[in-house]
């Protein structure tokens, strides 16, 4: 048997505004934005460019419930890990456009690491594992 898991659902405040900041500023692929209007609603989903991953499905907050965890869907933990072979070309490219890191790079027994904010405020650990490392097989 093999299973995936296939969407991480990310609470966000707008819908295109969410599309604009993973495809512009992340250079995130969009896979599908499909109007459901028996619930009016959009599926929308996103990945980074070249993977066969996860997905993330940007769900708009429905309520406010839901609205009260837009940017805080961790409690202020790391909440999603963006692994790469190019740490320092993709950490450049990131500052670049605007993105804002909270934590600098730094190595660790791993691998090398730096921690960003999304456009809500969640937070993103930029990660390049070690050849060693288990994760480093599963990102080549």
């Amino acid at each position: 048997m093999k299973q995936s898991i296939v969407h991480i659902a990310l609470v966000v405040d707008d819908y295109d505004e969410a599309i604009h900041f993973y495809t512009q500023k992340l250079d995130f692929t969009l896979i599908e934005d499909t109007y459901q209007p028996e619930q009016d609603k959009r599926w929308v989903v996103v990945s980074p460019k070249n993977s066969n991953g996860t997905t993330i499905l940007l769900a708009k907050a429905s309520n406010s419930i839901q609205k009260d965890f837009v940017g805080n869907q961790s409690g202020g933990r790391v909440f999603l890990f963006l692994g790469t072979d190019d740490f320092h070309g993709d950490y450049q490219r990131l500052l670049s456009k605007g993105i804002e890191f909270v934590r600098d790079p730094k190595v660790a027994d791993y691998g090398t690491v730096a921690v960003f904010k999304d456009l809500y405020g969640n937070l993103w650990d930029l990660i390049q594992f070690n050849n060693e490392h288990p994760m480093h097989s599963r990102l080549i």
